[in-house]
């Protein structure tokens, strides 16, 4: 091997260097300092950079967040997390009650068709939406292949689950609050 080549080599960015530039442009791009756009094309420059140098120049506005802009950032996620939870929790306490039936009752069928023992006539419901049961380990609510879905604390139910007072479910757009009978 040739001076210039021994050089030539000692001067490449190592692997361990390349992936931490990657690391940068990926912690950038998913703080939104960059677009994705301008996230590939430095993530080619990285990929194909032929010194450290190169590799410099890739990440020239983009060092590491500091512990002042961290803390920043995490302070700003703290608030915005507990202005969701309040958000959630106000809305959560301003829902109307929907009383558990008694144990020992037959189901309680919610739809929008006639006969239903709990008719809700919004269009976001469907005909034959849900049904609430007590069984011998408690309240299920079943989704009988409603349109709009079936939702208990946000998440959407598929086929059956257990529910308890205090839950939030929703039917279509409606949402209740189920409480105690």
């Amino acid at each position: 091997m040739t001076p210039a080549e021994f050089r030539t080599r000692v001067s490449r960015p190592s692997e361990a260097e390349r992936d931490r530039a990657l690391g940068v442009l990926r912690d950038s791009v998913g703080s939104g300092r960059m677009s994705h756009d301008t996230f590939m094309g430095r993530m080619e420059l990285v990929l194909t950079a032929r010194s450290q140098a190169e590799l410099d120049h890739a990440l020239r506005d983009l060092q590491a967040a500091g512990r002042v802009s961290a803390l920043a950032l995490r302070t700003v996620g703290r608030i915005s997390a507990f202005t969701a939870r309040l958000r959630r929790t106000w809305h959560t306490e301003q829902l109307p009650g929907l009383s558990l039936p008694a144990p020992g009752t037959a189901p309680l069928r919610i739809g929008r068709i006639p006969g239903s023992d709990l008719r809700l006539s919004d269009g976001s419901v469907s005909r034959r939406h849900a049904e609430l049961r007590y069984e011998a380990d408690g309240w299920t609510l079943h989704d009988l292949g409603s349109t709009n879905g079936t939702h208990v604390n946000g998440l959407r139910v598929a086929g059956t689950i257990r529910v308890h007072p205090g839950d939030q479910v929703r039917f279509g757009r409606l949402s209740f609050r189920l409480a105690a009978g």
